[in-house]
């Protein structure tokens, strides 16, 4: 819904692998990080606006879906743990994202493989940490529940930017940018110098290619030259 508009990053990560393979410039970076992380606590405090008004809701108890590690995680890792697998998970989605976003891709299969590897990358995700993938999402009810959360929240903000950074330089090792990776093109040959194909010839080496005359186009045979009679008064 939202592509034709601004690309649907969503996610920061995404937007620092689309910096990095130069899709967008810095400013553009910077308002979409902008707009991603305030979006992640705007859609936080709605989630939190609508569950108060249940009465078997309980923030202290039940949160937002923050991420966490420890006592916070389904089997208890470490937070060096749950750093590790975010950067894996998001390193596997950014690269998708990157590869399927290139030119000449279809729009309907890029949409289906990113859907599809979003939901992977959420799946093996959640026992361990919840699943960030997106330093947005994690930031919004982090800063809502408040408590755990927000002091863990460091690592589902570094770690999968981490992910985007390795998946952009692994996108540039398999298809470099034709600028070159510090946007000057390669030089394939010597300066001042022409290829083969293209030097032009000294006037004296030019030569003229003539036709043979018992070449197939002239029908085999030699064509005596037609004689034009002579116009008067001419000598």
């Amino acid at each position: 819904m939202i592509g034709p508009i601004s690309g649907a990053h969503v996610n920061p990560a995404v937007t620092l692998g689309a910096y990095i393979t130069k899709r967008v410039t810095l400013v553009e970076a910077a308002g979409y990080w902008v707009a991603q992380l305030a979006g992640g606590i705007v859609g936080a405090l709605l989630l939190w606006w609508m569950m108060r008004t249940s009465p078997f809701y309980a923030k202290p108890k039940i949160g937002l879906g923050a991420n966490g590690y420890g006592a916070s995680s389904i089997l208890h890792v470490s937070g060096g743990g749950a750093f590790l697998v975010e950067v894996i998970i998001t390193t596997f989605f950014v690269l998708v994202v990157l590869s399927l976003t290139r030119e000449k891709t279809s729009v309907a299969v890029s949409g289906l493989g990113i859907g599809i590897a979003l939901a992977v990358a959420v799946l093996i995700g959640i026992p361990f940490d919840g699943a960030s993938v997106n330093p947005a999402r994690s930031l919004g009810p982090a800063v809502v529940t408040g408590g755990a959360a927000l002091s863990q929240v460091w690592v589902f903000l570094v770690a999968p930017m981490a992910g985007a950074l390795l998946a952009a330089v692994l996108q540039l090792l398999v298809y470099p940018p034709p600028a070159g990776f510090f946007g000057r093109r390669a030089k394939t040959q010597a300066a001042g110098t022409q290829p083969a194909d293209e030097q032009v010839q000294p006037a004296d080496q030019a030569t003229t290619t003539v036709p043979n005359p018992r070449s197939p186009r002239l029908g085999g045979r030699l064509r005596p030259k037609r004689r034009h009679p002579a116009s008067p008064g001419s000598p």
